[in-house]
């Protein structure tokens, strides 16, 4: 089965430590982002976060690196998930930064 990449970096201006820190308080909000909800589960490497979502019976993966000022996000979308890459790239740039780096310390 073919995969569709899609790669987006995100700057930031954290440092590496708080954007992991940020990224760790936000990860359970993906599950909202999934047409007709999702499983995810992640497992960090270092400063890379390894994610397997389960979405619309597919499996995709995903990773964070998180860098000093940068965030590099990529996800493989299977099979005929690759037709949604534009839309879900498109959304990643635009509210990816407001969905791993939110501050949530802050009421």
């Amino acid at each position: 089965m073919s995969t569709q990449p899609i790669h987006v970096d995100l700057p930031h201006k954290l440092g590496r430590a708080e954007a992991r820190r940020r990224i760790e308080d936000n990860i359970h909000k993906l599950t909202g982002f999934i047409p007709g909800g999702g499983n995810v589960t992640h497992q960090w490497q270092g400063d890379r976060l390894d994610l397997d979502i389960g979405a619309m019976g597919q499996s995709v993966t995903a990773r964070i690196e998180v860098e000093e000022a940068l965030l590099r996000v990529h996800v493989a979308l299977p099979g005929l998930l690759g037709m949604m890459a534009k839309p879900i790239e498109a959304a990643l740039r635009s509210k990816g930064s407001e969905l791993l780096l939110e501050d949530r310390t802050k009421a």
